[in-house]
């Protein structure tokens, strides 16, 4: 499995560069926009009680993202929540590399087209930075899951961190890599 190389990465090289090189008109490769890491985070506000739930939490990550996650805690202590500072409030997952490649191309493939009454994702997702975090309101929609065996339904959120400078940067990548963005005519 040594010389596997995932379908996007080979993409990337051999058509998404050139073509971004032409469109943003750069002089170096170097200066085109590159995956750097998927993060997918689960936020359970439950898990603070029910440690069960995030050990089931962190096995569908497994599962979804093929790496094992961490359980994220809790940063400041928050009265009105009851939240103390160090406590378990949900799971994530960093991808990087072939991983984030395979993942990515899973996702665009597989993943969105299974969401319900789906128009393409939005584009307000981006930060400003050329970063894009989708959220997505339940685990089923990943073909890795059976259904039988999930304790609870939740939903996650995806984080696309590229190496692009702007949000046109990054657009023209992601819609490169197959991304179904929404028409601007819908909202």
């Amino acid at each position: 499995m040594s010389d596997y190389v995932p379908r996007l990465k080979t993409l990337y090289k051999g058509e998404i560069i050139p073509f971004i090189m032409k469109e943003f008109s750069y002089k170096n490769v170097m200066q085109v926009p590159k995956l750097e890491k998927i993060v997918v985070n689960v936020g359970l506000a439950e898990g603070m009680h029910d440690i069960k739930l995030l050990e089931s939490v962190l096995e569908e990550l497994a599962i979804i993202t093929g790496q094992r996650g961490v359980i994220t805690r809790a940063k400041k202590s928050i009265a009105n929540f009851k939240l103390r500072e160090g406590m378990p409030i949900g799971c994530k997952v960093t991808l990087r590399g072939d991983r984030a490649y395979e993942f990515l191309d899973r996702f665009i493939s597989f993943t969105i087209p299974r969401i319900r009454d789906f128009r393409g994702v939005a584009l307000k997702g981006f930060d400003g930075r050329g970063n894009y975090t989708l959220g997505v309101t339940e685990q089923l929609i990943f073909p890795e899951i059976n259904y039988d065996k999930i304790s609870k339904i939740h939903g996650l959120s995806v984080t696309i961190v590229t190496s692009a400078e702007t949000d046109e940067e990054s657009k023209a990548l992601l819609q490169a890599f197959g991304m179904p963005f929404r028409k601007s005519s819908q909202a």
